[in-house]
Formats: structure tokens, sequence, C-alpha cells
């Protein structure tokens, strides 16, 4: 058990005592930090892409809003690293951090070592790379909507009825973001992701979402689209060619007069020229009041060469409003998640691994990201003293996160002294890593057992045919005489160690001796039976069900090692990369569907 951290508020002076609103209110002016956020050597700065008012306040470009005093700049500095990370489709140099976020080189190095202690990024050479477990925080809001838990098979059954691509999308301020996108694989398709963030206007969803706009989120929306007439802070969408003007402002005014009355909305061809989408929103359960507002908008969408906008409304709307009449049953019928057993100590493990790195490890950072992982299905709005509970930290170090986070727009006021996530959350990786396959999950596990071991090492899959094994990730080592086979190659399943770990999982009772005891044992070693000299021994990749998707190996000559060897030296280490991988993808697949190949 890591060592309790003996500091329980490093970011400077302890934060004022507060109630359980916690974020949502200051304590009568006292503050901590005085006129800045506190850095975690006890002096204060102003946090790198912030400008300062003329009374010398703090302000936050994502936010426009003044930086409260309590905020935590450390935590706020490692959010616009990973920012950077997820604009730059997940991997940039570190000299690339730097400029993008106009922090010290020896900031930069110190948030990423700490990124990569939490396993969230992976430093390779000068590159920093988003690791899949940083995914547990868009998961942590995916799991505490339940949206997608709810409603992601209706709409893939509906991808899959009408041959189209479906997606679910969520408000965010004055924007759309997805949360499930069941695609269909076509030389032309799309390339949204869970993550992405649109523009309302230019979106089909968007005028859905803007009937329920109050005065303040018109305004709001006027003004960032002066200050982005081109829509260059959207990255999942290709810039205006021109900027937008008064006439495209009231289009979209117009759009959401009939989306209000229609109760559908269409896009046609607003992201890009051949692009098609028809909405319809998904309503609340559970109304306290006769109004519905939607929790979320399916769509559907097409390509001009296959649907014209004429032919969405005529040919697909039906089907899709009957879709979404079958999710609002399933929202009606569904109860509230029963309450499990609350977490605790989440950030406990922080104060060893500050122990053993020191000043590398920044511990404000790691214990502030912890804070968004407290949230869960059965606990989707927490208050600061669930928070501080869950998260093993002191009520002021656990406030101040909230305060930081609301700041950002991560974290919003919901209720009685409640807090929730936001959709903003999904903004930090969770895109570039929706896409991510198991190959991808793999390599770089692949790569630290080849240089542990000194022997090459891959992974394969079974070929549909159930015949032949596939080889989908290889890292080979370094030796005069090494086995050479090339990814993609198909080999006999039944004569290789990664096959018969494969074929062990669909064993039955007619199944042979050596398939059942693969099963029991957990490993398959083969010795020359598929080239002589050549012995092998691999291990299973099971997916979240506990079903082996896929088998990891070493392969060597047979003078290197011997059986006892295998077993003894070998096994443990395949073993142990073999439960990294199986962590990384079941992180990865929990809302998003990860290719084998």
């Amino acid at each position: 058990m890591p060592a309790k951290p003996m500091n329980d508020d490093p970011e400077g002076s302890a934060a004022p005592s507060a109630d359980e609103n916690g974020a949502a209110v200051k304590d009568g002016g006292t503050t901590a930090g005085g006129g800045g956020a506190t850095t975690e050597d006890g002096g204060t700065a102003t946090p790198a892409g912030e400008s300062t008012t003329a009374t010398g306040e703090s302000t936050t470009p994502t936010t426009g809003s003044i930086t409260p005093d309590e905020a935590v700049t450390p935590l706020i500095r490692g959010i616009a690293v990973l920012r950077e990370l997820t604009e730059a489709d997940g991997t940039l140099s570190l000299s690339g951090l730097e400029r993008a976020t106009r922090l010290a080189r020896s900031t930069v190095d110190r948030i990423t070592a700490t990124l990569a202690r939490m396993g969230y990024v992976r430093v390779d050479g000068r590159d920093v790379h988003l690791s899949p477990r940083l995914m547990e925080l868009g998961n942590a809001y995916l799991g505490a909507l339940r949206l997608p838990s709810l409603l992601a098979s209706r709409a893939d059954a509906l991808a899959d009825e009408l041959d189209e691509s479906v997606s679910l999308a969520v408000a965010d301020r004055d924007g759309i973001r997805f949360i499930h996108q069941a695609t269909r694989r076509r030389a032309m398709s799309l390339s949204f992701r869970i993550g992405d963030l649109l523009p309302a206007e230019r979106t089909a969803p968007g005028p859905l979402f803007a009937t329920e706009w109050t005065a303040t989120d018109w305004q709001r929306w006027r003004e960032r689209r002066a200050a982005d007439p081109r829509d260059l802070s959207f990255t999942a969408v290709p810039p205006r060619k021109y900027g937008a003007d008064a006439r495209d402002d009231e289009t979209f005014v117009g759009r959401t007069r009939e989306a209000a009355a229609n109760g559908w909305s269409l896009d046609d061809q607003l992201i890009e020229p051949g692009l098609v989408a028809i909405s319809v929103p998904v309503r609340s359960p559970h109304p306290t009041t006769a109004h519905r507002p939607p929790v979320c908008v399916a769509s559907v969408v097409s390509h001009t060469s296959r649907h014209t906008a004429h032919s969405l409304r005529t040919t697909l709307l039906p089907r899709l409003q009957a879709a979404v009449t079958q999710m609002e049953g399933e929202l009606d019928r569904t109860p509230p998640p029963p309450p499990g057993t609350p977490p605790s100590d989440l950030a406990l493990w922080t104060g060893a691994s500050k122990q053993q790195l020191g000043r590398d490890f920044i511990e404000s950072l790691a214990r502030g990201l912890t804070v968004l992982t407290a949230f869960r299905e059965d606990r989707p709005e927490l208050t600061l003293t669930e928070v501080a509970q869950a998260t093993g930290l002191a009520r002021a170090t656990a406030r101040r996160a909230l305060i930081t986070y609301e700041h950002l727009d991560l974290v919003t006021p919901t209720g009685d002294r409640t807090f929730a996530l936001t959709p903003q959350v999904l903004s930090l990786g969770f895109p570039p890593l929706s896409r991510t396959t198991l190959p991808d999950i793999a390599h770089p596990h692949l790569s630290d057992l080849t240089s542990r071991i000194h022997e090459s090492t891959s992974l394969a899959v079974l070929a549909d045919s159930g015949e032949e094994i596939q080889l989908t990730a290889r890292v080979a080592t370094g030796r005069v005489m090494s086995v050479n086979i090339t990814l993609g190659t198909r080999l006999p399943a039944y004569a290789t160690a990664l096959g018969r770990v494969l074929l062990s999982d669909r064993a039955t009772t007619t199944s042979t001796d050596t398939l059942t005891a693969i099963r029991s044992q957990g490993y398959a070693l083969v010795d020359e039976e598929l080239e002589e000299g050549l012995r092998s021994i691999a291990v299973p990749i099971r997916d979240r069900s506990g079903r082996v998707v896929s088998a990891l190996n070493t392969a060597m000559h047979a003078s290197r090692h011997t059986l006892r060897e295998c077993v003894t030296d070998l096994l443990p280490e395949l073993t142990t990369t073999a439960t990294r991988i199986e962590s990384d993808l079941h992180t990865a697949a929990r809302f998003t569907h990860v290719p084998l190949t």
C-alpha cells in the first residue's frame, strides 16, 4: 500500500474552509495564493496561455473568464498539455508541446513525466503519445451520462438496418459533441470520432439543441462566431473558406425555428460538400414538467451519392423517428442504477510516486486528475465531501480541484451542493484514442517486452477460417539470428503456440487433450513443430467479457532457451505484458469498438 502523502495541500497554504457548495462559492474574500494560482513549490504564477487584466487577475483563453485565486496552476497546465496533444491527433514532440502551451521546457518535462507515471501518455524519445489509459477520464463522463450504455445498441441496430452511419451527440455549450458512432466501412466513409466537437450551426443536431438556448446562450454563440468566423477552433471540421456573416447567423436562427416546429433537423452539406444528415431529438425521461428537453440527438449521416436531403426526409426520417421512440422507451423503463460501494483513496498512490520520483512528479496534477475518475454510473453527481472521500484527498485539496475544473468547464454545479462532469472531459484525449486498434495498443508493450527478454515478440488473431492465424503486431530483437516473420503473415493455427492458444478458447468436450490442457494452464508451448529449431511460447489476450481475442508470443531458436526456461523465465514476462495489454484494451473498449487488426 503506497504511503499516504504527508502534505494534504501541496499547491500552497490550505484553502479556506467551505461548505458543500465547494467550487460554486468562495469564502469571505480570503484566498490561498493571493492574486495568482499557487505553484507546487509555494510560489505564484500565471498559467501558460493566460493573459492578465488591468487588476492583475489572470484569464484563461479556453473559458475567457478570470482564473480563480484558488485554482491549481499545475492542474491547469496539465489539462493544457492534454488538450494540445488531443488537437495534434495524439502525438507531439516535447518541443512542440513547449511551443503550443508556451510553458517552459522544464515544466513540460515534469508534466509529461507525471502523466507517463499515471499511464496517460508515453514518452518515446522526443515524442509524447497519448496512451489508452487516458480514456478512463472520458469513460468516467460517458459512464455517468449512461446514454451510450442504454442507447448504443439501438443506434447500432439502426445503422445495420439502414446501412448508413448513425451517431448520438450531446450539447456542449454552443457546439455538439459525439458520444457514440456506428459507422459503415466504405471507401467514402465518415471520420468523426467519439468526443469530436462541431459548431452547432454547421450540423443537423445543432438547431435541435439551440431550441433550448437562452438569450445568454445566443449571445455567447454570436461572440464565438465573431471571434472565430472560419471555425478554426473546431479541428474536426474543415474550416470555412470565407468567414461567416450576418446572413449565416440568420440562417441558423431560421433553422432553429424550423427544428422547433418540425421536431427534426437537416444538414444539407453544411460541414462539407456531399455530406448530408438528418437528426431527431431523444427526449429526457421522467420530466418534472410537461416540457421534455433533449438529452441527446440521434442522427443518420450519408453522402449525396446515396441520399439527397429530400430522400433523407422521405425515406429515412420515419425509420429514425421510430428508433428514437424506442430509445426514449428505453430511457423511461430503465431505473437508476443501484448504488455500489463508493470508491475510496483513489489518489492514495500519488504519495508513493512523489517519494520515488521527487521533483519530476507533480503530485497536485496527479491528484487533480484522479478527481475526475471519482464519477461513475451510479455516482453521476457528487458533493465535495463525496469527492474527498472517493479520492482520499483533504476537503481543501478536493475543493480547489473542483474550482479549477469548473473554471475549465470540465465540471459544473448541478443542484444542491453537487457537481457533475461536462462533455468537455471528452476533449482530454478521447477523439484520437477512440480510433485505436489492438495492434496500436499492444505495440509499446511488445517493444518493452522485447527489450526485457531480448527475443522477438508477436501478436496474432485467428483468421475467419479458424484454421490459420494472422500476425497483427511484431517487434523483432536485434540478434544476428532471429525469427523473421512479417506482419500479415498467415500460419497454420494448430502448428503454432499462438494458434493453439486461440483455438483453446473455442475448445469443447470434443477438443483434443492438448487444447484442453492449454486452456487450463493458460499458455501454449510449441517445440520445433512449425520449423526445425523454432521454439515458441504464447499466452492469451482477453477482452472485457473474458473471451480470447488475440494471443501474444515470443519465438526463438531452440538453443537459446530450454523448455523449462521458457516456462520459468519467459512465461512470467509474457503474462505480465498480456495483463498490461488487456488493461489498456478494456479501458479503450468500454465505450468504443477496438478493431483487432
